[in-house]
């Protein structure tokens, strides 16, 4: 992978993430192309990542002596094949993003590396629908990915170590720490996270405690930035009924299935700060 500041990635999918990760790459002076398969997604999605640089740059999360990237938005992921790396950050349903790699890596040439943003997909069952596995490998970047300065990387067991050098290395252009794990359903993070914010829901539908007290407790007694419930809230009440439901299949372990008020949630439309309502009431439509 070049290390010129004028490199092009592609990142597939203008949702939570895909918006996240292109303010991420915009801010460290790297050019993107989103793609994804609404001109109205895509158009919100503009919109926000340019409140999401200017949210980055007062904080500090980019190099100062760099100017933004520029951002290209696109139904069609042909332009991908000039990218120098590929990130596909659409929902987490395994078998539309096996469907989207599968399509991307027939499109760009080898020696580019494929990106799954994946909260907990093994790479390998993703592998199997690429052209070439040795160059797919998973980056969990954490929301908002423009802040949250470490990633977990997952190598395959079929990542070649070309591969992982190029990602590492191109983590390294965007300012990130990262932490190498094996391959595995929901990795560490998600394996982690994911059951903890299902009990904190479960204990608030059982009526032990409020919502703002489970995630005060979390906080003030056990060091949680935010509570497991504003957490969810962030990740997408949506988003992460799909992690549990693909953890629980992918484990065995049914005590992973979402909890009934969470679904409750997804059910009524209240998918967190996206929709404006999750376990918090933010007032406003965010996306």
């Amino acid at each position: 992978m070049s290390n010129s500041e004028s490199d092009t990635i592609a990142v597939l999918g203008a949702g939570v993430m895909g918006r996240s990760i292109t303010a991420l790459a915009l801010g460290c002076g790297m050019h993107v192309m989103l793609v994804d398969v609404s001109e109205n997604i895509l158009q919100n999605a503009r919109a926000e990542i340019t409140e999401q640089l200017r949210h980055g740059q007062l904080m500090g999360a980019f190099p100062g002596s760099r100017a933004a990237g520029t951002l290209t938005t696109t139904l069609s992921s042909e332009g991908a094949a000039d990218a120098t790396a590929v990130i596909e950050a659409i929902t987490e349903d395994a078998s539309l993003k096996a469907r989207v790699l599968a399509e991307i890596s027939s499109t760009v040439p080898a020696g580019i590396p494929l990106i799954t943003n994946t909260s907990g997909i093994p790479v390998a069952e993703l592998a199997k629908s690429v052209q070439r596995p040795a160059e797919l490998a998973g980056v969990h970047f954490m929301n908002p990915a423009y802040l949250i300065e470490m990633v977990e990387v997952v190598r395959g067991p079929q990542t070649g170590d070309d591969a992982m050098a190029a990602v590492l290395s191109f983590l390294g252009r965007l300012g990130k720490k990262t932490v190498v794990v094996r391959d595995a359903p929901g990795f560490v993070t998600s394996r982690l996270l994911h059951p903890m914010i299902n009990e904190a829901a479960r204990i608030v539908a059982d009526g032990v405690a409020s919502v703002e007290s489970v995630d005060r407790l979390m906080h003030g007694c056990l060091g949680h930035p935010t509570g497991p419930l504003r957490t969810a809230d962030l990740i997408g009440l949506d988003n992460l009924a799909d992690a549990l439901r693909l953890l629980a299949e992918r484990t065995g372990n049914s005590t992973f299935e979402p909890c009934e008020l969470l679904m409750e949630k997804v059910r009524l439309g209240d998918l967190g700060r996206k929709t404006g309502r999750g376990f918090y009431d933010y007032g406003e439509v965010l996306s």
